[in-house]
Formats: structure tokens, sequence, C-alpha cells
């Protein structure tokens, strides 16, 4: 792997654990944007110089994100993982789920309350705002990146 490739993977893993993601998790997803392809959680532990269980508990992460898939080989039983299918639509489309979801918990609270709870009741008002829009601006950005893959 050349210097570029081995900074990238570096840089991922730093900007993941700023998001307050593991470290490991974003070196793995850098990693697998460099190289492509399908590796084993050995491969994936010698090239990325962490252990097996680090890499279990990892991809596990990448899994539940969409950002990459566990596969497998006929006649072995190790596993074997590559990035997914358009990772970053998969990725989008999880955190639009949960936005709705969030924005479907604050709805429902909101409609809970006594209407004496003014002060919960105006900031539940103000989440829903916020929500309302992150999903409205979610849908168009995975609506324009739809657009774009569909001319590649």
């Amino acid at each position: 792997m050349d210097k570029v490739a081995e900074e990238f993977i570096e840089q991922m893993g730093l900007h993941a654990q700023a998001d307050g993601l593991p470290r490991t998790a974003g070196r793995m997803f850098g990693f697998f944007v460099m190289e492509g392809g399908t590796h084993s959680f050995s491969e994936l532990a010698e090239k990325l110089r962490v252990s097996r269980g680090s890499i279990s508990t990892n991809a596990k992460i990448l899994e539940s994100f969409g950002a990459i898939e566990r596969t497998s080989r006929p006649g072995d039983r190790q596993d074997y993982f590559r990035l997914a299918d358009d990772p970053f639509s998969r990725m989008l489309r999880i955190s639009l789920t949960r936005i709705q979801r969030a924005e479907q918990l604050a709805e429902k609270t909101r409609d809970g309350l006594p209407q004496a709870a003014r002060d919960a009741r105006a900031r539940l008002k103000e989440m829903l705002s916020f929500y309302s829009i992150a999903s409205r601006s979610t849908q168009d950005v995975l609506a324009e990146w739809g657009k774009r893959k569909s001319k590649t």
C-alpha cells in the first residue's frame, strides 16, 4: 500500500473518532475504499495492525451503518467482508431512518404532553422542526445522488 493510501486510511480513522466512532471503524472503512475487494478477519487484522477482536467489533459497527457487507466463500468457514454496493447512499438511508424515528418520537411525545407543559412542548416543536428539515434535506441528497449514480 502506498503512502497516500496509508495516510487516507489513518485520516479516516481520525475522522470517525471525531464523529464518536471507534478509530478502527474509520480505518477499516478507509481501507475498503482504498483496496476494494473481499478481505478476511485475519487479513484485515494484519493489514491494519489490530486484533481480530477489534476487527470483529468494528465490522459489526460498519455493517450496522450499511458501509460493509459480510460474505463467505464456498467450503470456507471464515467470514469475509467487502465494501457494500453504493455504501454512501446505504449509510445515508440508515441515517434517514434514524432521523425519522427521532422525529416520530418527538411528535408522539409532544402530542401526549398536557397543554400546561408549554416549555417542553416548545422545545419539542423546535426539535420537530429540526428533524423535519434534516429529513427533507437527506431525502434531497439521496435523490440527487440517485440521479448522479444513474448517469454513471
